[in-house]
């Protein structure tokens, strides 16, 4: 699905920070996580921005 828990991990960013730097809270971004919601176009901006990626990257499949 999304790959946005890999992608925090990767960067040693807590739920908590990338929550806070999107401003969302950490229970909207563990949905997004978990793939339960799909955030909105603009969050994805922010989100790819504070995990310097592009908004592509954050939907690519997980490596098995």
């Amino acid at each position: 699905m999304n790959h946005i828990r890999q992608l925090r991990k990767d960067k040693g960013i807590t739920q908590c920070q990338l929550s806070a730097a999107v401003g969302v809270t950490q229970a909207t971004l563990s949905y997004w996580e978990s793939g339960k919601v799909s955030p909105r176009l603009s969050d994805l901006h922010k989100l790819a921005k504070v995990l310097g990626c592009s908004i592509s990257d954050l939907f690519e499949e997980e490596a098995s």
